[in-house]
């Protein structure tokens, strides 16, 4: 189903139990919903403002991008992810709605950067690039799946990325 202009918002406490169905749909197993949770109860990992949803028109969620935090070295960036979509609505652009929101409000913060782990082929459109390529490594997802992304005038740090929250 696609939909070009599709309605995001910052999450509700309303929107906790419709994001986990949204997380068990797009994953298929709950260590996702957990890791989902585990972010959520973290108070380094969870910055409160920057869960954005993707809705329906009768403002039902289908879709949503986490901003959390991590580490480049000692420099707190922000780190995307999930980004989950239910699948019925794949591939309709609601999860690229959720990016682009996210995106917008990371720029409107002093942080240097935003890493993502994930597909490849998808998250350059949003501007991602290989984190090898600004210095950042991490020893187990080195490699073209760890992405990083300058988030304005600031210099990207370089160094180990640590992750508060594992799965």
């Amino acid at each position: 189903m696609s939909n070009l202009s599709w309605h995001t918002r910052v999450e509700t406490p309303a929107d906790i139990e419709p994001l986990r169905d949204i997380t068990r749909a797009a994953f298929g197993r709950e260590l996702e919903v957990d890791y989902l949770d585990a972010h959520r109860d973290h108070p380094i990992a969870w910055i409160p403002g920057l869960l954005f949803v993707a809705t329906t028109p009768d403002d039902r969620p289908i879709a949503y991008a986490l901003l959390t935090r991590c580490h480049v070295g000692d420099v707190p960036v922000l780190s995307l992810g999930p980004v989950a979509v239910i699948p019925e609505y794949q591939g309709g652009g609601a999860g690229g709605a959720t990016i682009r929101a996210a995106l917008a409000a990371a720029q409107t913060r002093s942080e240097p950067a935003m890493m993502v782990l994930g597909h490849k082929e998808y998250y350059p459109r949003f501007g991602f690039r290989q984190a090898t390529e600004f210095g950042i490594h991490h020893p187990e997802y080195d490699g073209p799946h760890l992405m990083a992304l300058a988030l304005g005038d600031q210099t990207v740090p370089a160094g180990l990325l640590t992750y508060p929250v594992t799965a």
